[in-house]
C-alpha cells in the first residue's frame, strides 16, 4: 500500500490510465477480430474495408503505448497478407 502523497497520487494516475489502456486494448482486438472474421468467410471487399479501418486504429495504439510499434507494423503486415492471399 502506498504510504506517501506522491506515491499515492502515482497509485491514482496508474488506476485511471489502466482503464483507458483496457478500452484501446478492446477496441484494438475488435478492429482486428472484424478483419479475421472477414477473412474466414472469403469476402475479400469487406476483409479491405475492414483492414482499412484496422490500420490507424492499431497504429494509434503504437503511438499511445499500448502495443509496440514493431508488433502493430507486423499485425498491420500479416493480415495485409492474408486480405490478399484471398484473390488468389
Amino acid at each position: 500500500m502506498a504510504n506517501t502523497a506522491s506515491a499515492k497520487k502515482a497509485a491514482r494516475k496508474i488506476e485511471r490510465r489502466t482503464e483507458i489502456n483496457k478500452v484501446r486494448r478492446s477496441r484494438v482486438r475488435s478492429y482486428v477480430r472484424k478483419v479475421e472474421e472477414a477473412i474466414a468467410s472469403g469476402d475479400k471487399e469487406a476483409a479491405q474495408a475492414a483492414l482499412v479501418a484496422a490500420q490507424p486504429e492499431l497504429m494509434r495504439a503504437a503511438t499511445k503505448g499500448i502495443l509496440h510499434e514493431n508488433t502493430a507494423s507486423r499485425k498491420v503486415s500479416r493480415l495485409n497478407r492474408r486480405v490478399k492471399a484471398l484473390s488468389a
